[in-house]
C-alpha cells in the first residue's frame, strides 16, 4: 500500500485525437505527437523512460526500451473537453452532457442580470482572445470603469478588469455574483478574474487570475480519500476546480515553475495521502497560443525537474503523471482538443514495463489512486488498474 501519492497533470498535454474527436472539429490533433514531429528534438528522455515514448512517437527514442513505471492512455468519457470536465472525470464524475457555451455571447438575461447586481454596464460580451480583448477594449475599460466580459469555446464567463480601475477583490466580488447567476441551464464551468495593469498598447496579465468554478454534482475520489483521514493537498488551481470539496490543504501556484517548487517541497513534509497538482502553463500560455516552441521548452523543464522529484521520493510513495485534455499547438485552432491523455506511473511497488491499454474513461484513475492509498472507492464509476501495476 502506498503512504503518498503525487498525481501531476500536465494541463492540455494530450496524446492523440479520441474516435469522437471530428464532432468536436479536433480529428487529426495529438499535441505531444505534433509538438514532438514540428520540433523533430524534443529533450524528454525522462518521460520517455517512464514510458510516454509507447505512447507516442517521440523521434530519436527507442520504443524498445522496457519502461521504468507503468503506462497508458486515457479516453475521456464525458461530453466535453474543458479542464473541469477532465480532472471531474479524473476524480470520478462522468458528465453526460456538456456545460453550456456562448460562441455569440452571452444572453441578454444573463448580462443584464449581472450589470443590476454590480451596477454598472460591461465590456465586450464576445468570444475573445483574453491578450486581444484586453488590447482591444482596455482603453475604453480605463476610462468608463466598465468591466470587459468575454468567453471562448470553453464554458466559462471571464471578466478582465485593470487593477488601478477595478482593485482585484472588487473583480472576485464581481464573479461571485456572476457565478450566483450563472445556474441551471446557463451554469458554465467556470468564472475566471482577470486581472490586468500597465497602459494601452502595453498591458500585461497578472497572477492574480481566480477561477470560480461549480461545485463537483456529487463525491469525488477526494471525498473518500478525505474521509477516510488522508491528506488531500491541491497544488495549482485544483482547489478551484473542486471548489474545496475533498480538499484538506491547498497550495496556489502562479505558473509551473511554483508548481514543480511546491511539490518539492511536499515530497519532503510529513503526511499521508494525495497531492494533486496541476500545472498550468502547457495549456494557458503556450497551447491556447499556438506557441509549439514554448510548450516544447515546457515540457523540457518539466522533463528536467523529474528526477529531482523522482530520487527525492520515499520508498512507499507513488508519482502519477498524466492530463485532462489536449490544446494541440500545431492546429489552427487555439481550443481545447479531444483527445487521449497519457497515464505514467513509478515508484515503490510499481512493477516496471505495465502496459495498462487504453482505458475507456479517466475514471479508471481516481478509483486506482484511492485503491493504491488502501481506500475503496465504492460507487464511483471507474475501473481500478492497481492490481496490474503493483507488485
Amino acid at each position: 500500500m502506498a503512504r503518498r501519492i503525487f498525481l501531476v497533470v500536465l494541463d492540455s498535454a494530450g496524446i492523440g485525437a479520441l474516435p469522437d474527436a471530428a464532432e468536436y472539429g479536433d480529428e487529426g490533433s495529438n499535441t505531444l505527437g505534433n509538438i514532438a514531429a514540428v520540433r523533430g528534438c524534443l529533450k524528454v528522455p525522462n518521460l520517455a523512460r517512464l514510458g510516454l515514448s509507447r505512447l507516442v512517437d517521440l523521434p530519436g527514442y527507442d520504443r524498445s526500451t522496457t519502461p521504468a513505471g507503468a503506462y497508458g492512455r486515457m479516453a475521456e468519457k464525458s461530453c466535453g473537453k474543458d479542464t473541469t470536465t477532465g480532472h471531474w472525470e479524473l476524480m470520478g464524475i462522468i458528465l453526460t452532457r456538456p456545460f453550456p457555451t456562448y460562441p455569440h455571447g452571452f444572453p441578454p438575461e444573463v448580462i443584464e442580470a449581472f450589470e443590476q447586481r454590480i451596477g454598472r454596464q460591461v465590456l465586450g460580451n464576445k468570444p475573445a482572445s483574453g491578450t486581444v480583448v484586453i488590447e482591444e477594449l482596455g482603453q475604453e475599460h480605463m476610462a468608463t470603469g466598465f468591466p470587459i466580459v468575454y468567453t471562448s469555446a470553453d464554458s466559462v464567463f471571464q471578466i478582465a478588469a485593470h487593477e488601478e480601475v477595478i482593485p482585484v477583490e472588487q473583480l472576485y466580488e464581481m464573479c461571485r455574483i456572476a457565478r450566483e447567476i450563472l445556474v441551471g441551464e446557463h451554469a458554465v464551468g467556470r468564472v475566471i478574474a482577470r486581472p490586468f495593469v500597465g497602459q494601452p498598447g502595453h498591458f500585461v496579465r497578472t497572477e492574480r487570475r481566480h477561477d470560480f468554478s461549480l461545485k463537483p454534482p456529487g463525491p469525488t475520489a477526494l471525498d473518500y480519500l478525505a474521509g477516510t483521514g488522508l491528506d488531500v493537498i491541491a497544488v495549482g488551481k485544483i482547489n478551484d476546480i473542486f471548489v474545496g470539496q475533498g480538499i484538506t490543504a491547498s497550495r496556489p501556484t502562479a505558473d509551473n515553475r511554483e508548481g514543480m517548487a511546491v511539490i518539492l517541497e511536499l515530497v519532503k513534509e510529513d503526511f499521508k495521502g494525495l497531492a494533486f497538482a496541476n500545472l498550468v502553463d502547457f495549456d494557458m500560455k503556450y497551447g491556447h497560443r499556438n506557441d509549439v516552441e514554448g510548450y516544447a521548452r515546457a515540457l523540457e523543464e518539466f522533463d528536467e525537474f523529474l528526477p529531482r522529484l523522482m530520487d527525492s521520493m520515499k520508498s512507499e510513495d507513488i508519482l502519477v503523471i498524466t492530463a485532462d485534455h489536449g490544446c494541440d499547438p500545431t492546429t489552427a485552432s487555439t481550443d481545447h482538443s479531444r483527445e487521449y491523455v497519457p497515464v505514467l506511473v513509478y515508484g515503490g511497488g510499481i512493477r516496471a514495463g505495465v502496459d495498462i491499454g487504453t482505458r475507456e474513461t479517466f475514471a479508471d484513475l481516481g478509483v486506482t489512486v484511492a485503491e493504491l492509498l488502501g481506500v475503496k472507492a465504492e460507487g464511483l464509476p471507474g475501473l481500478s488498474f492497481a492490481p496490474l501495476i503493483r507488485r
